[in-house]
């Protein structure tokens, strides 16, 4: 039988989906389908997936096309219109058997009754737990613990496409971690769309560090385990306890900081400021030195000057900020700051640009300090694999997928360490 053929774009939650997606597929016998699973964070991530989805239907016009993730979710008139798509389903819906049988019996019939399945995504309250036994061609797992979330920072569209926060229980997330450890995954990401929220809306609300401080003990066998993105400000005592004493914790967090300006902080509707986002930095850092730390930063906020962008600038010298996701602000409408007077498009792409090269800096900057040592590789194959600080390593491609290796360190290229 030909497998269903996935595209999948944006965050780890939504590669965990496809994941899912595929076993639902597989167990309805669909073929002859291709799932794009798209992203929403911007517009750009919008008119990709609409491009890719065009582009599909070229390179297979027999295949039946099925549109989903969170730019479904929010609009799903807009791919329904569009005559390459056959089926656009939400982000509740598309986790669920009952849909992929559905459109398994328009498929075969070829013929649609519906050809969208999408309800409202804040009438969902609870999250169903999803085992799964194996990923194709992944060297980590995802495992996912929490979806949607409860604030509404003023930039986001995000809580429109994934609802309000609901947690997984904590024995399917151990069960789950440890299936997957049984088939043979050396490390596991935790993701969802807002970490720190995890057990806010379950029983005597246990927070994250309850949970895999649980994790860790009762799944001895696990080697590695990683937060998939975290919000600085609600970082839990015991979560901070296990980032600095617990080995097999990940020395490496990527944060949610936005901005390093105080006033756009407050225009987005962030919880924490610089000064906190600087103190946690440098607290973990100090008693755990080899920690490194990744940021989401946004340029060009709607109001952000020069003074204001500068601040962002050293916010990633004061917080020692290694890898940098730079976001050229993105009206999204529906949300408030797609009302806010825009920042000219010409100094954005300039911001963007100096921080992306200062990012590059901080990422040369980082290898310098692993050369000559060695290092506890992940094989992801295909002669790539990651430090535990998650730098990328070029090795010897012949090492197997999934093993964790300790590798020597002789140089790096720029972006990549080279292992022997």
């Amino acid at each position: 039988m030909k497998k269903s053929l996935f595209q999948t774009f944006g965050c780890k939650l939504n590669s965990f989906e496809s994941e899912a997606m595929e076993v639902l597929c597989e167990n309805e016998g669909l073929e002859n389908i291709i799932v794009i699973n798209t992203c929403s964070v911007t517009a750009e991530a919008v008119r990709k997936a609409k491009k890719t989805i065009r582009r599909s239907h070229r390179e297979h016009p027999s295949k039946k096309i099925v549109v989903t993730g969170c730019a479904a979710q929010i609009a799903p008139k807009i791919f329904n219109s569009m005559a390459e798509v056959d089926f656009v389903i939400g982000n509740e819906e598309k986790l669920s058997s009952t849909t992929w049988n559905k459109i398994r019996n328009d498929v075969d019939l070829k013929e649609q009754a519906s050809k969208i399945f999408v309800k409202d995504i804040m009438n969902v309250t609870k999250i169903k737990p999803w085992q799964i036994k194996k990923l194709a061609n992944r060297s980590r797992a995802y495992v996912q613990i929490q979806n949607g979330c409860d604030h509404r920072c003023t930039f986001c569209i995000i809580p429109y496409g994934r609802g309000n926060s609901r947690s997984v229980l904590e024995k399917e997330i151990i069960t789950q971690v440890q299936i997957l450890v049984d088939n043979g995954f050396k490390e596991i990401v935790l993701t969802g769309v807002d970490l720190t929220s995890w057990g806010n809306d379950l029983p005597e609300s246990p927070k994250l560090g309850f949970l895999i401080k649980n994790i860790l003990s009762k799944v001895k066998e696990l080697s590695r385990l990683r937060l998939s993105s975290v919000d600085s400000v609600e970082v839990d005592s015991d979560l901070i306890d296990v980032i600095i004493n617990e080995e097999r914790f990940m020395p490496h967090l990527h944060l949610s900081l936005q901005s390093g300006d105080n006033l756009i902080l407050k225009r987005m509707k962030r919880r924490h400021s610089r000064e906190q986002a600087i103190n946690f930095c440098q607290t973990i850092q100090h008693k755990r030195p080899e920690v490194t730390f990744g940021a989401d930063i946004i340029v060009g906020f709607p109001t952000e000057d020069d003074r204001m962008f500068r601040n962002s600038v050293e916010l990633v010298r004061e917080c020692n900020l290694t890898w940098l996701h730079i976001f050229p602000f993105s009206p999204r409408e529906g949300t408030p700051a797609y009302k806010m007077p825009s920042v000219n498009g010409a100094d954005i792409k300039d911001r963007a640009l100096e921080l992306r090269n200062l990012g590059h800096d901080k990422i040369k900057e980082h290898l310098e300090t692993l050369i000559g040592r060695k290092q506890a590789v992940l094989i992801e194959g295909n002669g790539r694999g990651r430090t535990q600080t998650f730098a990328e390593v070029i090795v010897d491609p012949s090492l197997p997928a999934g093993e964790i290796k300790n590798l020597l360190t002789w140089k790096h290229n720029g972006t990549k360490l080279v292992c022997y």
